[in-house]
This record gives structure tokens, sequence and C-alpha cells, in this order.
């Protein structure tokens, strides 16, 4: 029996509106593909910016919506074995120990290539759900191409063949979220396998909105401040710009040091916030411009 799209959204505004109620603040154009996605039962591939959101998304959507989260964090080097299943080899060992004066070796065989001695990673986790799942499987451009052609494989049918116990099904499409920072190119074959989102830098009017709706207590003014100033460091040529995180991370040092109005010296002494690498803080205390 094929899987089926559980409908999780009546509306494009609904979306909006509940990830609203998760403090996520997505424009119509995240709604939108979160709607068609959760609908059509595909996969979202989301790139950007490190540091813009794109991870949270996935968490507010399964916050919103009483999902449980299951996560894939890619690395170089990933393999089957953590993605998606193995065997614990160890039990086996002991339960063949054990069994050792049987008779029939298939008898064996039988036990322990059973449901007791898998290992589920992730993938298989979230594959054999009977509850609803958000799957994030994040940073997916750091994985070699084989990986790829994995998840691939199992996003397109979402099932699982596992050759000592046959195919394991999907009772559900679970919703599934691909983060991607752009250090390497994926393959067509993914990218047309998903709905493609791009989430940027939020727009000043969005970051000042973000930062009064995370910092409790931050004042307009020290937020419109906030969100001014690191937008115009972001258009100085950086080797990382500020992400929203840490644009959040400085309005609560702010607040911690007792600053209503930041001036240029507050701005400076505290620009290590901000940035992490010298260079860019040189950069951003020679052109910073406060306006108060």
């Amino acid at each position: 029996m094929a899987a089926e799209v559980a409908n999780r959204f009546e509306s494009v505004p609904q979306v909006r509106e509940g990830l609203k109620s998760v403090n996520y603040l997505a424009d119509e154009g995240i709604a939108g593909v979160a709607y068609l996605a959760d609908r059509l039962g595909k996969p979202v591939l989301v790139e950007g910016p490190a540091g813009t959101g794109k991870t949270q998304l996935a968490k507010s959507i399964a916050e919103m919506t009483g999902a449980r989260l299951i996560r894939l964090q890619c690395y170089e080097g990933l393999d089957e074995s953590k993605a998606l299943y193995e065997w614990n080899y160890k039990k086996q060992l002991l339960r063949i120990q054990a069994d050792k004066n049987s008779d029939s070796w298939s008898e064996v065989h039988d036990d322990i290539f059973s449901d007791e001695f898998l290992l589920t990673r992730p993938l298989l986790e979230a594959i054999s759900a009977d509850d609803p799942v958000v799957l994030l499987i994040d940073e997916v451009d750091r994985v070699e191409v084989e990986t790829e052609a994995l998840l691939l494989e199992i996003l397109s049918d979402y099932q699982v063949s596992i050759p000592e116990l046959g195919t394991i099904e999907a009772k559900q499409i679970p919703m599934v979220f691909l983060t991607s920072n752009n250090t390497r190119e994926l393959s067509e074959a993914l990218k047309r396998r998903c709905l493609y989102l791009h989430v940027d830098y939020p727009s000043m009017d969005r970051e000042k909105e973000i930062v009064l709706t995370k910092v409790p207590d931050i004042t307009e003014h020290l937020a419109d401040q906030v969100a001014r100033i690191v937008r115009s460091i972001r258009m100085l040529d950086l080797k990382k710009a500020p992400s929203v995180s840490e644009t959040l991370d400085w309005a609560r040092t702010l607040l911690l040091l007792n600053i209503d109005t930041i001036d240029e010296a507050t701005a400076k002494e505290t620009l290590h916030i901000l940035l992490k690498y010298q260079t860019d803080i040189a950069k951003a205390v020679k052109e910073l411009d406060v306006e108060e």
C-alpha cells in the first residue's frame, strides 16, 4: 500500500500564521512552498547563506504541527550505516553464541536478522514512523555524491529495501527539508525531486520584527538600530556576514549591558558578537556609521 500525503495545511495564510505562533516570521514565499510541499508530498530543498533560518524552518514546522523532528546532520564521510541502518553485530554475536547448539542455521539466521537486532538511523526511522514526522536533512551539500544518490533513492519512493528483511514502505509521507549552504553543486536529479526555496538574509524591516519577536523587553528604537547597523555591515565585503542568530545575540548582549541607544563606541566594542574574523571587524570599524 502506497504512503499517503498527510495534508496538514489548509492554506498558505494558515501556514504563515502557524509559523508566527511559534515565533518564525515567514514571508509568502516560505509559507507557500511549505504548503505545497505538504499537499504534494515533496521534499523541500532550502538553500541560502548560513544562519538565515533554514534549519529553524524545519524545526518550526515540526513545532507548529506537533510532529516529531528527526534530524540527519550531514558531514563528509556520512555513509549508509549512519544515515539509514546497521545491524547490532555485538548483540547478534551474543545470540549466535547462545544458539551454538542449534541444529538449524536458517533458524539462527532468521533470528539474528530480525527487528530486534536492527539499529535504525534517521532515514529509516522517518520512513518507518507511525506518528507524524518532519525529517530534516541538514547541510546536504556536505555529503559525497554516493550518499546523495542514497538520499535520492529513498526520497523518490519513500521506502527502504533491507536484504534480510525485505522492503519497508512509509505508512505516511513525512515532510522533508534538505538544507544547503551551497558549498558544492547538488545533482540535477536531487533538485528535480524537490521543491526549491531560497532563504536569504531578511530585509531590514523583517529583521527588526524578528528581533522584537525573539528578544523580550527590547525597545523598538533599539531593535531598529540593531537592524540598520547589521544591514550596513552586511553590505561590506566580508569573509562571513552576520547571521540572523548573531543579530539576536548582539541584541541580547546590548540588553545585558543596559544599552538603550547604540553609539559608535558601543557598536565597535561589541562587534565581536556579530563578526568572527578580525579582518571583518577591522573593515566594520573603519566603515561603521551609527545613526542615532
